[in-house]
């Protein structure tokens, strides 16, 4: 049995977040709390069902959940994928860092 990698698991955050409107309704989620689709999409153009589609990737990609609150469902960002993919843009500057450092120190021999 394969180990998915933990680069692997959070390749699909990544491409999740690579859409300026879902990312616009994560920052949303981090800023505010957890929203109703109303709320998140208050004062934009895009519309209840498009954000509705946007936040079912989100979900998809483990970086959102909803709870059904009355006749809405209410969605909430779950940050442990977001740390995750956080932790491995760390090790990949970590890696650039070490690489441009053997670059420099070839470059000045």
């Amino acid at each position: 049995m394969s180990r998915i990698s933990p680069l692997e698991r959070s390749a699909p955050v990544f491409a999740a977040l690579g859409d300026g409107t879902r990312l616009r309704v994560v920052m949303l989620l981090c800023d505010g709390g957890p929203a109703s689709i109303a709320r998140l999409t208050h004062g934009t153009a895009v519309s209840r069902q498009a954000v509705t589609k946007h936040l079912h990737v989100l979900e998809a990609a483990g970086l959102v959940e909803s709870a059904r609150l009355g006749r809405e469902s209410v969605w909430e960002l779950k940050p442990e994928q977001l740390v995750e993919a956080h932790r491995c843009l760390d090790r990949i500057s970590a890696q650039w860092e070490q690489a441009l450092t053997r670059l420099q120190r070839f470059v000045e021999r």
